[in-house]
């Protein structure tokens, strides 16, 4: 009987990890769109959720709230940030999985707990997540009801965070190529303007902007697009040199 509950568990999570990565791969690498799936995703797939919260590590010092299923997740998210304390911040740092099974009465973060109570959060459970190469995020489910979170709801988390985390790193690495691949675009184009309006080589066409680029001390790709709107180059009212 025990194996037989034990395989159809394995089975029932095979399902439910099937659904949830065909519904994310629906999002085309729109990391927003993908952050927003997961985090309602999650309070869908893992028993005992009532809301869901995604935090991602800010130039591997600071933590800040990038999804939610509502302004409290984020509020509570905020507050961990503020306080230095909280177990999305475990999370991260120290522990893969963290778990709270009453917020009112665990003493790990004393200023943090108080607060949560106050806006009726009970239970809560963290987990941690690699977005893209050394990347650290945190999926963080709060509950109204303590204890809320039993081992099936930290075996389908556990399960879940992983597709989220691989989602994400592919979302995350789609519009870097869709970004580069626009850049690249409008960088042709201006070297074409350029090379048609003073009739230069690509080669001295890449020069001019390169040149202009150093010189207002701004990015390459910003030169290009505003002489591609504009038709003037940024900084230049003759001829370029």
């Amino acid at each position: 009987m025990t194996d037989q509950r034990a395989g159809g568990t394995s089975r029932h999570l095979g399902d439910v990890m099937s659904r949830v990565a065909r519904e994310l791969q629906e999002e085309h690498g729109d990391v927003e769109a993908t952050l927003q799936g997961i985090t309602a995703a999650a309070v869908s797939t893992v028993p005992g959720a009532d809301e869901c919260s995604i935090s991602y590590v800010i130039a591997r010092r600071e933590v800040e709230p990038r999804a939610s299923t509502g302004e409290l997740p984020r509020f509570l998210d905020t507050l961990q940030q503020q306080l230095g304390q909280g177990p999305c911040l475990d999370a991260i740092w120290d522990n893969t999985v963290v778990c709270v099974d009453d917020v009112g009465t665990d003493e790990r973060w004393p200023a943090f707990t108080a607060r949560a109570a106050e806006q009726g959060i009970r239970s809560m459970v963290c987990f941690q997540l690699f977005v893209a190469g050394d990347q650290l995020g945190a999926m963080n489910l709060y509950s109204r009801r303590s204890a809320a979170f039993d081992g099936e709801s930290l075996d389908i988390g556990t399960m879940f965070a992983g597709h989220a985390a691989v989602a994400l790193a592919g979302a995350e690495h789609e519009e870097q190529l869709r970004a580069g691949m626009t850049s690249r675009d409008l960088i042709g184009q201006a070297k074409g303007i350029l090379m048609e309006r003073f009739r230069l080589t690509a080669h001295q066409a890449f020069d001019v902007l390169s040149r202009a680029s150093q010189e207002l001390n701004r990015k390459l790709v910003d030169v290009a697009a505003e002489l591609t709107e504009t038709g003037a180059l940024p900084g230049r009212d003759q001829r370029p040199r």
